[in-house]
């Protein structure tokens, strides 16, 4: 019972498994960035965005920001580019080229 008898909201354990609702996103299939959202991984996603362009496809790019989330897909240093449940790179920021090559071998495995 909450202060001045109303009671406290529980919080419900989301997909993940979590307690609060952390909006757990489906990372089977697609291109995800994670990280916390700082400069680094917003380049990343610039770089894979750019590199996409040129290889004419119209992919779209999604955002991992949870930490419980990156943690459990095995992910230790951000930011980094998972591509259909794959970890491609951590730690670093992708040059466009880098991300370029990446993406166009992923796409022929």
């Amino acid at each position: 019972m909450g202060l001045f008898g109303k009671k406290k909201e529980e919080k419900e354990a989301c997909g993940c498994g979590c307690i609060g609702g952390c909006a757990a996103q489906d990372t089977s299939r697609g291109i995800f960035v994670l990280g916390g959202g700082c400069a680094k991984c917003n380049a990343l996603e610039a770089s894979v965005r750019a590199a996409l362009a040129e290889l004419g496809r119209q992919d779209s790019v999604g955002h991992v920001t949870d930490f419980a989330q990156i943690a459990a897909l095995g992910v230790m240093s951000i930011p980094a580019l998972l591509v259909d449940g794959r970890v491609l790179c951590s730690g670093r920021v992708l040059s466009k080229d880098e991300a370029k090559a990446l993406l166009a071998a992923e796409k022929k495995a």
